[in-house]
């Protein structure tokens, strides 16, 4: 019977992939660096990556007999994918494992933005409840705005179609050309023209370098008065510095950040203590469903690696 070959699991997978997996393969939990990784890096043939382990040559280095690499997530950002692809190493990822959660999530934000909503836990007089609906008040309502899509990809065609249902009116830009069909009645604009007509913004592009702050002074100077910027693609691409600024400048702006560069933040972020910036800690594909349905490139680490049967 031949050896059962080894796996690396270096993030979190869902219970029922993993024990998949080790059903199959001698499965190693460690983190990328530890001592437990660099005991299995010499005899691992798989690896299983999720957020945060990079992988480049100098990790691949200490993974000699390593065939094939599963990102349990959609984007490869931190996976050096023509290094792997020179070492022959097959790398796998779930592209549409988390397109559901991320629409509910960016959705939600937008109703976070828009929708002031207070919940009462105790008994007001007659004076206070009056009081606080005169105050919470949505001064804009959804269908009388204009909803912009920065990178018109799976996730971001979703969006469209649910803002489009809400009653905005919708339009995207993205590199490639978009057919009339795919649009979903969403009208494409340059980046510029995005940024300058739309009251909500949101941020759905690759981690391709040429994206490095590419939501830049050029972009966001453009803003109207009172725009909602909303990220929840890649840290580096918003320029955080030029953000601040523009935030200071129009307290009535507001900037709603799902990801950062680095993760976590530290102290240093520009963006910490304004009031119109909220940052959240990378949650927009924390659904058990999505997390699962993720897990599960086990399968293609697995059908990459397993031995030869006669």
């Amino acid at each position: 019977m031949p050896a059962r070959p080894t796996v690396i699991q270096t993030e979190h997978l869902s219970p029922a992939a993993a024990a998949w997996l080790a059903e199959r393969a001698d499965l190693v939990v460690a983190g990328a660096g530890s001592p437990a990784f660099e005991a299995a890096a010499p005899r691992a043939e798989g690896l299983v990556v999720r957020t945060y382990t990079r992988v480049d040559a100098s990790l691949l280095d200490r993974l000699p007999r390593l065939r094939a690499i599963g990102r349990a997530g959609v984007g490869m950002d931190t996976i050096d994918l023509e290094e792997c692809a020179r070492r022959g190493i097959a790398c796998f990822n779930t592209p549409d494992a988390n397109t559901q959660a991320v629409v509910e999530y960016v959705t939600c934000l937008i109703c976070d933005a828009l929708r002031p909503r207070l919940m009462l836990t105790e008994p007001v007089t007659a004076a206070r409840w009056n009081e606080i609906r005169r105050d919470v008040v949505a001064h804009r309502q959804m269908d009388e705005l204009t909803l912009g899509v920065l990178g018109f990809g799976r996730i971001g065609r979703r969006v469209a179609q649910v803002a489009a249902a809400i009653g905005f009116e919708v339009r995207f830009h993205d590199l490639v050309e978009v057919s009339e069909a795919a649009r979903a009645g969403a009208r494409p604009v340059t980046a510029e023209r995005l940024f300058a007509e739309c009251d909500v913004i949101t941020v759905h592009v690759d981690g391709r370098a040429s994206n490095a702050r590419f939501v830049g002074p050029h972009l966001l100077e453009r803003l109207r008065p009172g725009a909602v910027l909303i990220n929840t693609s890649r840290g580096f691409v918003v320029d955080h510095d030029a953000l601040a600024r523009h935030l200071r400048r129009d307290p009535t702006a507001m900037a709603l950040l799902d990801v950062h560069d680095p993760e976590p933040f530290d102290a240093s972020n520009p963006l910490l203590g304004l009031p119109n910036a909220h940052l959240a800690p990378h949650l927009a594909s924390r659904t058990d469903a999505a997390m699962e349905a993720m897990s599960w490139v086990v399968r293609d680490v697995w059908d990459a690696i397993r031995p030869a049967t006669n």
